[in-house]
């Protein structure tokens, strides 16, 4: 019984050929693909002519194994090691044409197969192969393009081709947004860096990138929108600090919310002289003199160097003195007689005060109009005519 039965498989087997002679023929053309593909560099010709046969025919064309066995013959004739081969047998071909079809070869054995099926299961780890010969091509083409500065093109086209083949991968999109860049391609880095964004990457270069892109193309509105993004993501970054400070500032009138946003600054950045100083110009105009000089010191005190600190804490001096002279001035004979001598001294107090604020900051911008107008007048004042005569002489010098 054992031994009919034999027979029987085998003749069922043999009707079974006879009848599929067409599919089983195609099926071989898969099968001679393959073994064209372990042979060798050598037989590569053999394997393209053959699984393109099978991928072509009515009978193959639906098989997941063949189309996984296409992207097997595409990609592994993309070796570098075999690239003058590969060169020979696929003239014709576009750059990347390979790794394209190598691409939607595999994502149609997936297709046909499924995420677990027998090809389709293993269709993730060809596709990261695939990813790093498009994002090494690409890289080869970014570095050639400093000397041939079209293959910025080819370097873009392997990076999306690399993005194209891991969508949820960041490294190829923002590697796309460097060869944009170097190709002076402004507005094709931009909306590469806000893909980037749109996938959830964070990064404070990216943010800072878009930011000067906005500036250098004046989009003021974007500017803003990326702004508040970058503050959103990274809330104490000084930079974004300072520059959403500058923004709301509006020029020299400041700005709602400015001294909010000041506070804020000077706590990511506490040794920053600049911010003390314009904190005490913003309090200088809101009247509030003593918080004003508490901030000039302290701008002094970070960086001696600090102009603007300097000239506005000779101003702080100069505007306690002058109204005590004018008080004086204004009094009768006998009230001066008998207050006046010690509100000027009061007055003197200050002015004498503000001179060594005044000189540094001359020392620092030797050519300000305003430092030595001031300088003139408090030497004046002080009974100090040569060297007021000096400052009036340089301020002449300038108008000329």
């Amino acid at each position: 019984m054992k031994h009919s039965f034999l027979k029987l498989a085998a003749g069922a087997l043999t009707m079974g050929l006879a009848l599929s002679q067409p599919a089983y023929a195609q099926n071989s053309a898969v099968n001679n693909a393959i073994l064209s593909l372990k042979a060798g560099p050598t037989q590569y010709e053999k394997a393209l002519t053959s699984i393109n046969q099978a991928v072509e025919n009515e009978k193959t064309k639906g098989s997941a194994k063949a189309w996984f066995t296409r992207g097997d013959v595409y990609s592994t004739v993309l070796d570098p090691s075999t690239a003058a081969l590969y060169a020979k047998y696929t003239a014709s071909m576009q750059p990347g044409e390979a790794l394209q079809k190598a691409s939607e070869s595999y994502k149609k054995a997936l297709e046909l197969d499924s995420p677990t099926g027998e090809f389709g299961k293993q269709v993730p780890d060809r596709m990261k192969n695939l990813y790093g010969l498009a994002f090494n091509d690409g890289v080869k083409y970014y570095n050639s393009g400093k000397e041939n500065p079209q293959d910025y093109d080819k370097a873009i086209a392997s990076y999306k081709l690399a993005s194209s083949l891991m969508p949820t991968d960041t490294t190829a999109v923002l590697y796309t947004a460097y060869a944009q860049e170097a190709k002076q391609d402004v507005a094709g880095a931009k909306a590469s860096y806000n893909q980037l964004l749109g996938m959830g990457y964070k990064s404070v270069p990216v943010y800072t990138r878009l930011l000067q892109i906005d500036e250098q193309t004046k989009d003021a509105a974007d500017g803003q929108k990326v702004l508040q993004q970058a503050l959103a993501a990274y809330p104490n970054n000084k930079t974004f600090l300072i520059q959403d400070l500058n923004q709301s500032m509006g020029g020299s009138t400041g700005g709602a919310g400015a001294i909010e946003k000041i506070n804020k600054a000077i706590a990511a950045d506490p040794n920053n002289s600049n911010l003390y100083a314009v904190r005490g110009g913003i309090y200088d105009r809101e009247k509030k003199s003593d918080l004003a000089m508490a901030d000039y010191k302290k701008a002094i005190e970070l960086d001696p160097k600090n102009f603007d600190a300097q000239y506005n804490m000779g101003i702080y001096n100069y505007n306690l003195a002058a109204p005590l002279y004018t008080k004086a001035s204004k009094m009768d004979l006998k009230t001066y007689q008998v207050k006046g001598k010690a509100v000027e001294a009061e007055g003197k107090k200050y002015f004498e005060a503000s001179i060594p604020y005044f000189e540094r900051a001359l020392e620092l911008n030797p050519n300000d109009q305003g430092s030595l107008f001031a300088l003139q007048k408090v030497y004046a004042r002080l009974n100090r005519p040569a060297d007021a005569k000096r400052m009036e002489e340089r301020l002449a010098a300038l108008k000329k």
